[in-house]
């Protein structure tokens, strides 16, 4: 019981530390977060029902710039490579409720640097042949670089998204 104790009170912190981090954003609101530039827009509103109960259903995108003189990148050193933290800002809809196959959240991450790779190999007839296939070289985020995404917000009819935008850097 004590131990239980113990680790809630962990998580519960770990959590409001998190939070604090986070800054409200509503539509059309830019914010400065940790030298980049993060935009939300509303793009499309319409009412919908999910279980017999009403809901609003908005459209939504989120634009980040590299207003800063920094870049970022990480370079893969092998293949294939499981790279997980290439999040750079998290857009978090509070009241969303994520029916219907929607979303909570949107997270922008950075670009993928494709590389073609050339390759020979025996086919079935055992004809020595070369093919090419695209890696993923690198993950970048370059100074003035532009990422944007877009997402559904399902949330209780008459309640505007409630968004906060957080840092992953």
């Amino acid at each position: 019981m004590k131990n239980s104790i113990l680790l809630f009170l962990f998580f519960a912190v770990i959590s409001f530390g998190n939070s604090l981090n986070a800054q409200k954003i509503t539509d059309g609101q830019t914010l400065e977060v940790n030298g980049m530039s993060v935009t939300f827009n509303i793009t499309n509103k319409e009412s919908i029902e999910a279980g017999g109960k009403p809901y609003d259903r908005y459209k939504v995108s989120a634009t980040v710039k590299n207003t800063s003189d920094k870049s970022y990148n990480i370079r893969l050193s092998s293949f294939p490579q499981i790279v997980s933290n290439i999040g750079l800002v998290e857009l978090d809809c509070i009241n969303a409720t994520g029916a219907k196959l929607t979303s909570k959240k949107i997270e922008l991450k950075m670009k993928a640097q494709i590389i073609n790779v050339t390759y020979s190999a025996y086919d079935k007839s055992g004809k020595f042949t070369n093919g090419m296939i695209p890696v993923t070289g690198s993950y970048y985020f370059d100074a003035g670089d532009t990422i944007s995404d877009h997402a559904i917000f399902i949330v209780p009819q008459g309640q505007a998204p409630d968004v906060t935008v957080r840092s992953l850097k």
